[in-house]
């Protein structure tokens, strides 16, 4: 390779190493453990291994076929976890809903099934000409499942005289970068003029090196990664109207128990009370001071206190389940941060007396 090319390769690679080690941190290292990171860190691993192909099977045309059926099996997964990344943050979803593991899981089991019964190496013809169509397609369509789900963030970025948060920015960043990686793959395969398989990885590293100057650049990134989220100390609702709101969560709460259901949000319960919900989370963070999972938490954890001092007869578990946590880990960690002690130290307190 002459000079051009090496650096070339260097920045390509290099943006999907960075890639790798990016998704790491926003797994295991980031303070706030939001679902959005997560979805963050594995969009970022899925983009890392497609780019990753592109850039060695581009300048190494010579490796082996398993790892363009490795690169298109990670293209499998970057559309639904930019979706899953952008409906957690717009919803303020915090727990993955049941539906969601189940969909990754479908998605998983074709791709891997599909590998497995008919192998680049020996049904190459079959891979670039139907799998692909495949696979791009579906990203294709989160793509358009992801905008719709924005779709007032992005109607609010391209007006200008309108203010924006850096969390809508950040956001819709993210989603326009990730369209335009898609696009530039999209022409490549379609042989359009001038648009090559490694052009998607320079756009992948510019995007990539964009978000750490980001994330170096701001002290607080905490505001970054919920679009939702206010500071405790903005604006608050009004008395009159704030005494409104307080009494409508209390009563459709305690009246439909709620709160039992494990993949309620932040929109499903503004819809049962008529207001937004960007009211909503503007009531719950700045004049209760608590985000949306804390508020929904204590419902489940004051029920399941008195399921648990009412009767012996249930498993722990089974409680957590009851009251609406979607697993046992969570309701144990909930319920350690809402009353202080584990709910088998709560159980025996409550047999004593």
């Amino acid at each position: 390779m002459d000079t051009g090319k090496e650096l070339l390769f260097f920045f390509s690679a290099l943006g999907a190493f960075n890639g790798v080690i990016l998704g790491i941190y926003f797994f295991f290292f980031t303070k706030k453990k939001y679902l959005t990171n997560y979805f963050l860190g594995a969009l970022l691993f899925a983009l890392s291994i497609r780019i990753g192909k592109s850039v060695f099977v581009y300048f190494h045309p010579e490796l082996p076929k398993m790892y363009l059926q490795f690169g298109l099996t990670a293209c499998f997964f970057i559309g639904p976890c930019l979706y899953y990344f952008l409906k957690s943050a717009v919803e303020e979803i915090n727990v993955m809903p049941k539906s969601w593991k189940f969909i990754l899981l479908f998605w998983g089991t074709i791709i891997v099934a599909a590998g497995i019964l008919y192998p680049y190496e020996y049904y190459p013809e079959l891979w670039r000409g139907y799998f692909i169509k495949i696979i791009y397609f579906q990203w294709f369509v989160y793509i358009i499942f992801s905008a719709f789900t924005i779709r007032s963030i992005i109607k609010k970025i391209t007006n200008t005289k309108e203010k924006k948060t850096p969390s809508e920015m950040w956001f819709g960043m993210l989603f326009l970068g990730n369209f335009l990686l898609f696009l530039f793959y999209f022409l490549a395969i379609m042989g359009a003029s001038g648009a090559t398989y490694i052009s998607g990885a320079v756009v992948f590293s510019f995007i990539l090196y964009l978000i750490i100057s980001i994330l170096l650049y701001r002290k607080r990134t905490d505001d970054l990664f919920l679009l939702n989220v206010q500071k405790i100390s903005g604006k608050k609702i009004d008395s009159a109207e704030a005494i409104i709101i307080s009494e409508k969560l209390e009563n459709i709460m305690n009246d439909k128990s709620l709160y039992k259901n494990p993949n309620l949000n932040l929109q499903d319960l503004s819809k049962e009370i008529n207001i937004s919900s960007h009211q909503l989370s503007q009531f719950l963070n700045n004049n209760l001071g608590k985000n949306f999972t804390s508020f929904v938490n204590e419902f489940r954890i004051n029920e399941a206190c008195r399921i648990i001092t009412s009767s012996d007869k249930l498993t722990l578990e089974s409680v957590g389940y009851d009251v609406g946590f979607n697993s046992k880990s969570t309701f144990f960690a909930a319920f350690k941060k809402h009353t202080g002690t584990t709910p088998l130290n709560y159980q025996l307190q409550a047999l004593q007396t």
